[in-house]
């Protein structure tokens, strides 16, 4: 390997002695749309010219399928953003940092304002600089950057001019290049192997589910038809109910901030629970508790419509919906029943779930002994089926920090390509 020096960078460490330390305005110039030219929804049209926005970023290219169009006259009028095949493009609006390399572009294109255009000068590669946008070189320099600004992040070009990387020569740039889409090629097919994997155990979970709620574990019964479509058939002696006739259901209310906790203690010790999904609900804790024993929370707002069987003392805040069973009928058993109906089918026709809407959803309801059996088996399997989805998303993380490490390693030179710096 060739001998190191120090860059004097804290986010690129050591480089080879060979290597030039550069900064992207000494390197080339960025490009976007800037104020007059400012392009608002009512413009865009079906023909036409693309125009590529911060959503249309995929995998380190652009999805030209889910473009917007614009009229011929303001893809002439910014001449310095017009795209042409090859060029590199990042993100500085809302999720700030995305990059793509620009392919199979058919026709002409723009960029909205929320995008900048690379444009590089001779010697210096686009796809290096690709690579180098995606490893921690830039993640580190961002948020080194952006310590102490507003929580609303914002990629400025006055900084990002200033970003500062290691580089070698062109050639090397090439052979780096080269590497690395063949090695972080193979790494992404790996990773989108064990991705398919996950969808498929994920509708078998979904399928398993719907079948054993709607059909039972008894196989060769008589069943009759529902007439309602997510459920069908259903055994000939079970009957379809309203879940307002088998709950009683309320809402949350509003967070009291005189008797709140972040963390459990000794006075506050009852979970406050809100329509979040992270942390399970939980957004804090408190002294006092509404409900206890088993029932069921269900999303109101957000991504409505998600339900978790209950078994301990809580608060719900938020508009959570929370569903206590007037008779002894099993929480869990109509928790997988409430996640299969089609509640969240349609999240811009349902911005809120309601107690009434939540109440006149209709399930199959079978005895209680069978609502208790169901359960019992849908718990063991789901958990099983988890447990290997849970395995194969480490693996994904695996891969990812794998591919992750690769790349920062030889865009910063600590690992060359053999035939540079003695190879390794």
């Amino acid at each position: 390997m060739s001998n190191l020096k120090d860059s004097g960078i804290n986010w690129i460490g050591t480089m080879p002695n060979d290597w030039k330390v550069k900064k992207i305005k000494y390197i080339g110039e960025l490009n976007g749309r800037i104020g007059w030219q400012g392009l608002t929804s009512n413009e865009y049209i079906d023909e036409g010219p693309f125009l590529i926005t911060g959503t249309d970023f995929k995998d380190g290219r652009i999805d030209w399928d889910t473009c917007v169009h614009i009229d011929h006259s303001r893809w002439e009028e910014a001449k310095k953003i017009q795209i042409k095949n090859g060029d590199l493009l990042i993100t500085k609006d809302g999720t700030v940092g995305k990059v793509a390399i620009v392919e199979n572009l058919e026709g002409l294109a723009s960029l909205n304002s929320g995008v900048l255009k690379i444009d590089l000068k001779e010697g210096y590669l686009a796809k290096f600089l690709f690579y180098v946008l995606q490893s921690d070189v830039f993640w580190t320099w961002f948020n080194y950057t952006s310590s102490g600004n507003s929580t609303i992040l914002h990629l400025y070009e006055k900084d990002f001019n200033n970003f500062t990387f290691s580089i070698p020569d062109k050639d090397e740039q090439e052979v780096i290049i080269n590497f690395l889409d063949s090695n972080v090629g193979s790494i992404n097919l790996k990773i989108s192997k064990i991705e398919k994997q996950i969808k498929i155990l994920k509708e078998y979970i979904k399928s398993l589910v719907s079948e054993t709620i709607t059909k039972g574990l008894e196989k060769n019964v008589e069943y009759k038809d529902t007439s309602i479509d997510w459920i069908g058939k259903i055994p000939a002696n079970w009957s379809i109910k309203r879940l307002k006739h088998l709950f009683y259901i309320y809402a949350g209310g509003d967070i009291d901030y005189s008797d709140y906790a972040e963390a459990e203690n000794e006075i506050q010790k009852y979970p406050i629970l809100s329509n979040s999904l992270e942390h399970d609900g939980v957004i804090g804790y408190t002294s006092k508790f509404r409900f206890e024993g088993d029932t069921i929370t269900v999303t109101g707002r957000g991504l409505v419509g998600v339900a978790v069987p209950r078994n301990f003392k809580f608060y719900p805040v938020v508009r959570l919906l929370v569903g206590e069973p007037k008779d002894r009928d099993d929480v869990r058993y109509f928790s997988y029943c409430i996640n299969s109906a089609n509640v969240i089918g349609d999240q811009t026709a349902m911005a809120q779930l309601t107690r009434e809407k939540l109440g006149d959803i209709k399930v199959p309801y079978p005895l209680k002994k069978i609502q208790i059996e169901i359960a019992n088996f849908l718990d063991t399997e789901v958990s099983k089926i988890n447990h290997v989805i849970e395995t194969k998303e480490q693996q994904i993380t695996k891969l990812i920090d794998y591919k992750n490490s690769l790349v920062y390693e030889y865009v910063t030179g600590k690992k060359r390509v053999g035939g540079f710096g003695n190879g390794d």
